[in-house]
């Protein structure tokens, strides 16, 4: 497997408010994209050790299903390495928000079979790595404006492990999920 570099975790400033409480489960050691692959691994098994019923489970409505969390996930992982790709390429353009609960509901995920939902998220995991994996020191604090906050490439990084382990947590505190 190649090797991937150590990425410095980002200081407040690079990532948007409310992804303080993403970032700050992140642990401070700049693995961020080992971490990415070992939470990817983690999150597969989590996920096939589930029975059918509970990947269909709401804890409460208007809730997500599991399976629309793990459809969520990898819309976040091409979502911000969409992002990221733009503003390590020096493009300013500001990029707009999108609605999860939109894509969620339009995701069609329980009606589809888990290993379809895990080998998408798999591969889309792998993309997003092998992209930050691939910018200079340079490219990673590079800044772009999205969703209306300043942040940098390294930012967005931290950003999807912090909100995956946040969902991480949440499926096994609300969902039952071991």
């Amino acid at each position: 497997m190649l090797k991937l570099q150590k990425i410095a975790k980002p200081a407040a400033d690079e990532y948007a408010a409310y992804a303080g409480i993403y970032v700050e489960l992140t642990p401070d050691d700049g693995m961020v994209l080992d971490d990415l692959a070992e939470s990817a691994a983690n999150v597969e098994k989590l996920f096939r050790a589930q029975p059918e019923e509970r990947l269909l489970h709401r804890y409460a409505p208007g809730k997500w299903t599991m399976k629309e969390v793990l459809a969520h996930l990898t819309d976040d992982d091409r979502i911000y390495a969409y992002r990221a790709l733009r503003f390590a390429r020096n493009d300013a353009t500001e990029l707009p928000g999108y609605d999860q609960e939109l894509f969620a509901a339009n995701s069609n995920a329980n009606t589809r079979p888990l290993d379809d939902l895990l080998g998408e998220y798999a591969r889309t995991r792998r993309s997003t790595i092998d992209l930050f994996n691939s910018f200079t020191d340079e490219a990673l604090l590079r800044r772009g404006k999205a969703d209306g906050s300043s942040v940098t490439v390294r930012g967005l990084a931290y950003h999807l492990l912090g909100h995956e382990m946040r969902h991480v947590n949440i499926l096994r505190e609300r969902y039952g999920a071991k």
